[in-house]
């Protein structure tokens, strides 16, 4: 062994602490040059500063241990470059979540809320091409993406004309437990073939108190707790899944601020719903174990 340094001024040469080089020692991410099998000091050798530097940039990003032992394990530059910068575009990802809450927060604590608009609506039953799913809410926007892309693709393969815009139906558990059925549906005039994911399904009838949230998901629950605000203070409640109605969502646009989607909670028939909602312009949906759900209200509890 070439020159070597002992752990406390490798870690001073590298700004890595004593308790991550034995870390990364016992990772086998970094392992000594030498250990005095009679007292346990370890030494380094100075060529070892250099992959300490690049481990101690790879932990500043957030990269985990296991990944950057990849990295350093890389058979060929291309394969590490690939590594590096899969992780920088989870990185950018994370960024850009981050400066999207923040800005929903910013907007929250700056701007104060209009009054919303909420109207009663009674929806008829409806045809639908349905994919229902129990999931973890973590999974909810990635499974929705894929089942609203299959149930298009379906509808076009068979030549199975929609007759309004898609929707979901999405059990109380979803939001308490974080695990609970998922209905993602497209309304059609005719009953789709089964294949896949997809199957035909009669989306039953329901009174609904409606709001609309214009713009990004990542502060829909604003929307959510002026409605069951609502709700709540005119004692409407009744058993059953939420539903969403996407009159306009990623599909139609990538520019997240045209988005609108339109939240309905059930409540019992109150006769004042602004209008039958029969015709084509928002659907309703269902799930095949609506009747086992619980109320809507333990999402407030």
């Amino acid at each position: 062994m070439g020159a070597s340094l002992a752990i406390g001024d490798f870690s001073r040469a590298t700004h890595l602490s004593i308790k991550a080089l034995r870390h990364y020692h016992q990772a086998g991410l970094l392992e000594p040059a030498e250990v005095d099998e009679a007292s346990g000091y370890r030494r380094y050798a100075v060529d070892q500063i250099p992959i300490a530097q690049v481990i101690h940039r790879f932990r500043d990003l957030d990269m985990p241990l296991d990944e950057i032992r990849a990295v350093l394990a890389a058979p060929n530059v291309q394969a590490r470059n690939d590594l590096i910068a899969g992780h920088l575009r989870r990185l950018e990802g994370t960024l850009e979540r981050t400066q999207r809450a923040a800005a929903s927060l910013r907007n929250l604590l700056e701007c104060p809320s209009p009054a919303p608009q909420i109207n009663h609506r009674t929806v008829e039953a409806t045809d639908a091409a349905t994919i229902s799913q129990l999931l973890n809410l973590e999974d909810a926007w990635s499974w929705y993406q894929g089942a609203l892309a299959e149930l298009r693709a379906t509808l076009a393969a068979q030549r199975v004309p929609a007759t309004g815009a898609a929707g979901g139906v999405f059990s109380s558990s979803l939001f308490s437990l974080e695990r609970g059925e998922a209905t993602i549906f497209i309304p059609c005039v005719a009953a789709v073939r089964p294949v896949g994911r997809v199957a035909p399904s009669i989306i039953p009838a329901v009174e609904l108190a409606i709001i609309t949230h214009n713009g990004p998901h990542v502060d829909i629950d604003l929307a959510y707790g002026s409605l069951a605000s609502y709700v709540a203070q005119h004692a409407l409640a009744i058993d059953g899944p939420i539903r969403e109605y996407y009159l306009v969502g990623w599909p139609d646009t990538r520019n997240e601020t045209e988005w609108r989607t339109e939240i309905g909670w059930p409540i019992f028939q109150t006769g004042q719903s602004s209008r039958a909602f029969a015709d084509s312009h928002v659907p309703s949906a269902t799930t095949a174990n609506s009747a086992q759900r619980k109320s809507i209200a333990a999402i407030e509890q």
